[in-house]
């Protein structure tokens, strides 16, 4: 995806236990919502007050559940505009005919059964910020008229006859590649372009395993903190087939696992039998062969050793100079 700033960090590499300390301090802390210690959400969480003390458009790619809504709502929050309205908008949810109604509003009478004024959701953000999620289902007549309202910075209620100014920040998602939408005439170049100013990729959670543990540990301590739960935490095994798993549903996924497992109440420590069947059968059709099972083996033996690299070795039966070759060229610090 080609743009202006852009931060992308799909091969984001697992850090040595100080830093793991040092960053899952920093991901956990109050002030931002971004659980993790991978070098991504490093990265990302220094990016974002950046990207906040702008007012250009930004562009969030990334798979379903990633957390690109998190990243608009982290924006918003950073910026001067706190204190404003933040209006999500999923725009796969709103029927062709009403898109423009739904965005922009209408005046009275302007069509059949406009018995009253109704005010769009650009007019509802006002001095805020307006987050149009799935934007790549918008259909072609519905670009036309947001490119004009991003270019002109104006909005016009249908039916109405005096435009009033955008004042609201503009910040797109997407789990589309719309780049390639563009070749094939689904999406208008000129508009991606005016979205496309800030582009922020986020990365696959099977691209930075390294957040799971904190993430779970996040989950949990949240969980008790409203239910009351038992659980402290998975075991050993049990983290390590999380690690193993390529998690195609990302964070969301995740988030759906822990609270399965919370409602079957199990032991202190949530165990292998523990977790759902579904789950489990699942993680049965993943085969970790190749170089991307050795990674994630690695990792799991990293994890499992508390990041000491001669514990980590003997588990894999390798030798010292052989973890450090694996480490080196799996990018694992």
């Amino acid at each position: 995806m080609t743009g202006g700033m852009v931060i992308d960090a799909r091969a984001a590499c697992a850090p040595e236990q100080s830093r793991v300390r040092d960053r899952t301090a920093a991901h956990t802390r109050p002030a931002s919502p971004l659980i993790g210690c991978s070098n991504f959400l490093l990265e990302l969480d220094e990016f974002l007050p950046k990207v906040a003390s702008s007012d250009c458009n930004v562009l969030v790619t990334g798979e379903t559940g990633t957390g690109k809504e998190l990243v608009a709502a982290s924006i918003h929050r950073l910026s001067v505009r706190s204190e404003r309205p933040f209006v999500a908008v999923n725009c796969a949810a709103m029927p062709e005919t009403l898109v423009e109604s739904e965005l922009f509003g209408f005046d009275r009478g302007a069509f059949t059964h406009a018995s009253q004024s109704q005010p769009g959701k650009f007019e509802l953000a006002a001095d805020g910020t307006i987050f149009l999620d799935e934007i790549g289902e918008m259909n072609l007549a519905a670009q036309a008229k947001l490119l004009r309202a991003v270019e002109c910075r104006e909005i016009l209620r249908i039916g109405g006859r005096r435009p009033q100014p955008l004042r609201a920040r503009l910040i797109a998602a997407t789990n589309q590649d719309l780049d390639g939408l563009v070749k094939e005439g689904r999406f208008r170049a000129d508009l991606f372009f005016r979205l496309n100013v800030v582009a922020i990729h986020m990365a696959p959670l099977r691209d930075r395993p390294e957040d799971i543990p904190p993430i779970v540990d996040h989950l949990l301590a949240a969980s008790a903190a409203r239910t009351r739960s038992v659980v402290e935490g998975f075991s050993s095994e049990t983290m390590a087939m999380l690690l193993r798993y390529a998690w195609p549903g990302n964070v969301r996924e995740l988030r759906n696992l822990v609270e399965a497992v919370l409602v079957a109440a199990p032991a202190r420590r949530v165990r292998p039998e523990d977790l759902p069947e579904q789950f489990r059968r699942r993680m049965q059709l993943q085969s970790p062969n190749g170089a991307a099972g050795e990674r994630q083996r690695l990792i799991e033996a990293l994890t499992a050793t508390n990041w000491n690299k001669s514990e980590a070795a003997r588990s894999m039966h390798w030798s010292r100079m052989t973890l450090y070759r694996k480490m080196a060229k799996f990018q694992l610090r």
